[in-house]
């Protein structure tokens, strides 16, 4: 049991036979009358997101959860392999369960949050930021730096994501996971 003075991003509790996940939360204390905790909970087996409000000091139960290291071995039918780095056991993961799949490749490290007592994987994690390479792009002017000018570039993973004007094919970029935008390039 928590309360709502223990709130915090990625807080996980166990509400409507789910469990649920902090993704922001706000204390609000008004002029007038209790103050509450207003949140936006994301449901880790659902997948939905949700806005709830709690009084303030109002009691929840939290879930247990870990992450535990794994490394991306390959897709194919039934879903994503992934290998614990610790017990190299191997375990398949359906899609839904992943963010952005299209920016992980074989080798990659993620993070699975597994939930203690069932024993069962209720997200992946991707590392904030992954480095790909383009496989292609139009080619680019060499100089135009000046506008935010974006241009279509597909990786060695086949997603394609908007890059600068001077980035050619061949590049090695930097990928940002949580909306899957160009970071810079890796020198």
């Amino acid at each position: 049991m928590a309360s709502t003075a223990d709130f915090k991003n990625g807080l996980c509790l166990e509400m409507n036979n789910d469990i649920y996940t902090i993704v922001e939360f706000q204390h609000v204390k008004p002029g007038k009358g209790a103050a509450f905790v207003r949140t936006k909970l994301k449901g880790l087996k659902s997948g939905k997101t949700l806005d709830k409000t709690f009084n303030a000091g109002e009691k929840v139960t939290t879930a247990r959860v870990e992450k535990r290291p794994h490394q991306f071995l390959y897709k194919d039918d039934l879903g994503y392999h992934f290998m614990d780095s610790n017990t190299f056991e191997q375990i398949a993961i359906q899609e839904s369960l992943l963010e952005r799949p299209e920016l992980m490749k074989e080798g990659q490290m993620v993070d699975i949050l597994v939930h203690d007592e069932t024993e069962t994987p209720l997200s992946v994690e991707l590392p904030p930021f992954v480095e790909l390479m383009i496989t292609y792009t139009e080619p680019g002017i060499k100089g135009d730096t000046a506008t935010n000018t974006l241009k279509p570039a597909t990786l060695e993973t086949g997603a394609e994501v908007m890059v600068p004007l001077f980035v050619d094919q061949d590049t090695l970029i930097k990928v940002d996971t949580r909306d899957g935008s160009y970071s810079e390039r890796v020198k």
